[in-house]
């Protein structure tokens, strides 16, 4: 048996498989965001560490007997967050998470710098750590100096869990320390923000052993000696890893809280200006380009909050058919945008309306600006030298034939829709925990699953879709210091 843990934002989620990669049950630990303040986003890591004992105390009470037969666990961690301890691995502060902004001028200053982009191959993003360290020495001065590591959420987990401070590839690429082509931590880089690699976790592949489980751990969950932890990956290498999206070539598209255009490429191919992500892949000598909207199911559940509805009858108004787009544009930059504009400040709109603009009508054009800004991202793919043919669909996002036709339609690809069953993060990780504990290949376990169906692009609307992306396109710079 294998166990993947999944720290995402909400929850964590702990998932069982067996040696054929069969899924035996899972089960989930709720979390709760702080934000005592605008832009700011926190969580405390010892709620992560209760949240993965309620999901892992889950698995016990229904399978014991096949926890008890687990012999590799497998990481996967939301990215970004600055976890800061000092000598003893006392935290020192809530870690600062992903979807916090308080550091875009520090982002800002570092990203003027041109070793950052040069060495890392990545704009410095206001998400991205080392601008969070560069904000808590400029103004928490008494914490930076205690700060004698820097973990990520997943690996703080992994402390927790071997007494180890170890983090992987595919995680680290998003702090702005990583090395990216070469696979290490960049000493000049680390000396950039007043830090040095003694402050880092060492670093391994996410397919490599990372740790063994501590006895005390062990023994509370049943479980015999010397499970293999695995070094993991960040949520999105993991979601890719559970999707099969590990060859060149292999696309995904999610549509969770975050939208996420993901593509695996078998070399490195920076092109930071595009603001696509250029990232190690968990895999070893493999990286992938992201492309990263903040708001994608986000948007569909603000408006849904707005309109008192749930967001499921709001998308079930809208029928089966795909519809020509209105003349109505939203554009989901609830919380700034990442790909391609790099704008925290940017918020969104809607444009266009009037007396006639129906509940149905802006939830078309709230599909749609979501589907716009994943067009953007393909844009900047394409830019960046990585072409994408068809894409398969994961994320809550992905139940709605109507969106997935809406991306086809255009991206002017193919959609794919996965058979039944869970292949995101958590199984991605219990895949890289199986890989660690048997040595076995890579490519062999994180196959793709079936397809299940297919969403082509309606190409009768081809046509109102190009028409209707260039009028989202001409928003972004309308609106540009009008908004935020």
């Amino acid at each position: 048996m294998y166990l993947g843990l999944d720290l995402g934002t909400s929850g964590v989620k702990a998932m069982l498989m067996d040696g054929e990669q069969r899924i035996v049950g899972s089960a989930n630990g709720s979390l709760d965001v702080s934000r005592p303040h605008s832009g700011w986003s926190e969580q405390a890591p010892a709620d992560w560490v209760r949240a993965t004992e309620e999901a892992v105390a889950g698995l016990k009470e229904k399978f014991p007997k096949e926890l008890a037969a687990v012999k590799g666990i497998g990481l996967s961690g939301q990215m970004h967050g600055a976890t800061l301890l000092d000598a003893s691995d006392t935290v020192l502060r809530p870690s600062i998470l992903w979807n916090d902004t308080r550091s875009f001028a520090e982002a800002a200053a570092l990203d003027a710098d041109p070793r950052f982009r040069a060495i890392t191959g990545n704009i410095v993003f206001p998400g991205f750590t080392a601008p969070k360290l560069a904000w808590v020495k400029k103004h928490e001065p008494e914490i930076f100096a205690k700060v004698a590591k820097v973990l990520l959420p997943k690996d703080y987990l992994r402390l927790w869990l071997a007494g180890e401070h170890i983090s992987e590839m595919s995680d680290s690429a998003g702090t702005s320390w990583l090395d990216t082509g070469a696979r290490k931590w960049s000493a000049e880089l680390l000396a950039a923000t007043d830090l040095s690699e003694d402050q880092m976790p060492s670093l391994v592949e996410g397919t490599d052993a990372a740790g063994t489980l501590r006895a005390e751990l062990a023994q509370k969950w049943g479980m015999g000696e010397g499970v293999v932890i695995a070094g993991g990956a960040g949520d999105n290498a993991a979601s890719a890893c559970g999707m099969g999206t590990v060859s060149h070539g292999s696309a995904f598209v999610s549509l969770g809280t975050s939208g996420v255009l993901f593509a695996a490429t078998d070399s490195y191919l920076p092109k930071p200006e595009s603001a696509v992500h250029a990232f190690c892949h968990a895999l070893p000598k493999t990286w992938h380009q992201m492309g990263v909207i903040l708001s994608a199911t986000d948007a569909l559940n603000w408006h849904a909050k707005v309109s008192g509805r749930p967001a499921a009858e709001l998308v079930g108004e809208l029928g089966e058919e795909l519809k020509a787009p209105t003349g109505v544009t939203f554009l989901p930059y609830l919380s700034g945008e990442r790909t391609p504009h790099n704008d925290a400040a940017i918020r969104g709109a809607f444009i266009g309306l009037e007396h006639e603009s129906s509940r149905a009508v802006l939830t078309q054009a709230v599909l749609e600006g979501v589907t716009f800004a994943i067009r953007d991202n393909l844009e900047a793919l394409k830019s960046a030298g990585t072409p994408v043919e068809r894409v398969t669909a994961i994320g809550g996002g992905s139940r709605s034939r109507y969106w997935l036709a809406s991306i086809a339609t255009a991206l002017g690809v193919p959609v794919d829709i996965p058979a039944d069953g869970d292949f995101g993060a958590a199984f991605g990780a219990a895949r890289l925990g199986l890989i660690a504990a048997t040595g076995a290949d890579p490519v062999a376990v994180c196959a793709a699953p079936h397809t299940e169906a297919t969403v082509e692009p309606v190409a009768a609307l081809a046509g109102a879709y190009e028409e209707a992306y260039g009028r989202y396109r001409a928003l972004y710079p309308a609106i540009k210091g009008v908004t935020g």
